[in-house]
């Protein structure tokens, strides 16, 4: 689809660039595909044939980024499932510890205990 995409995209610049090199030099083109003036019907027929090439162009390329977006989802989906494989294995569970438990509760501390080793402070006065 990218292919696609980028040969649409070739093909339109090549078109109008094309049209703009036969306008620019209509006077002496012109004559070579018998045509005396420019028409508003033939004007009309050369915009919507490019529109409708850069139509194409523009679809192809949505598509292409819809398909690219749709496999950054897939690769992602699958990056995350392979990291909740290695986090379990990483972190296995024991059948009891796997069953909801109550909350643990940390025994409450003395002010003692919150220093370690330090002692405690003493306020010096002069």
């Amino acid at each position: 689809m990218k292919k696609f995409h980028d040969i649409m995209q070739i093909v339109l610049l090549v078109y109008f660039v094309a049209y703009l090199i036969f306008f620019i030099t209509f006077d002496t083109l012109g004559n070579l595909f018998g045509m005396d003036e420019v028409t508003s019907q033939s004007m009309v027929t050369i915009f919507l044939v490019g529109l409708g090439i850069f139509l194409v162009a523009w679809l192809t390329g949505k598509g292409a980024f819809s398909s690219l977006n749709s496999k950054i989802t897939k690769m992602d989906n699958e990056m995350n499932r392979l990291k909740a494989k290695i986090y379990d294995f990483e972190h296995p569970q024991t059948p009891a510890s796997s069953k909801p438990s109550a909350p643990k509760q940390t025994p409450p501390k003395t002010p003692e205990s919150d220093g370690g080793n330090l002692p405690p402070r003493q306020n010096f006065t002069d």
